[in-house]
């Protein structure tokens, strides 16, 4: 049976063989996922994009990707990160220089990851096409945040359900304000 130190130390490993992840692919397309992930641009982008290109089923699934976005950063960065004070990964573990940009906030959850899950998710639940358009960014998110020595993968998937669930609860709120209200 594996017990909490079982999974430190599996977090540990994993952790380190995600940084030690040196593919001239990583080392040219983290860094820029990175960047286009910093301060939410790349999912107010994707927005942008889904509401200049398409009608109204599209501009929908952009206010349900944002709603759900600021949902998820509203619980992962304001309040789990409040209550929960994790050190980030050691730099023993990470061998390349973007060790040195980390953030000082707590490791745990992953915002970047909340955030990114919480408007693919959002999206997906209305429009099933750019949910898996969006996929490929927020996966890439979730790659690259391991990968800098940010967080550990426990972080970085708890990020993620808190993304599904703020999601699920912007997808369900109008029908379960309805069922209050009866």
């Amino acid at each position: 049976m594996m017990d909490l130190d079982d999974l430190r130390e599996g977090d540990r490993r994993l952790t380190r063989r995600a940084a030690h992840w040196t593919s001239p692919l990583a080392r040219r397309v983290l860094p820029a996922v990175e960047t286009a992930a910093q301060r939410t641009k790349l999912w107010w982008a994707a927005a942008a994009v889904m509401s200049a290109a398409g009608g109204y089923r599209e501009r929908k699934a952009a206010v349900a990707g944002l709603a759900a976005m600021g949902l998820a950063e509203l619980v992962s960065n304001a309040v789990c990160k409040q209550l929960y004070e994790r050190r980030r990964p050691p730099e023993e573990l990470i061998p390349h220089e973007d060790v040195h940009d980390r953030p000082d906030s707590s490791s745990f959850p992953s915002g970047h990851t909340a955030a990114a899950v919480g408007f693919t998710t959002g999206v997906a639940l209305v429009h099933p096409a750019w949910g898996a358009v969006c996929a490929v960014p927020a996966a890439a998110v979730a790659v690259q945040r391991v990968h800098s020595g940010a967080h550990y993968p426990s972080d970085v998937a708890v990020g993620a359900v808190i993304g599904l669930a703020g999601a699920w609860l912007v997808h369900e709120a109008p029908a379960l304000w309805v069922r209050a209200k009866l």
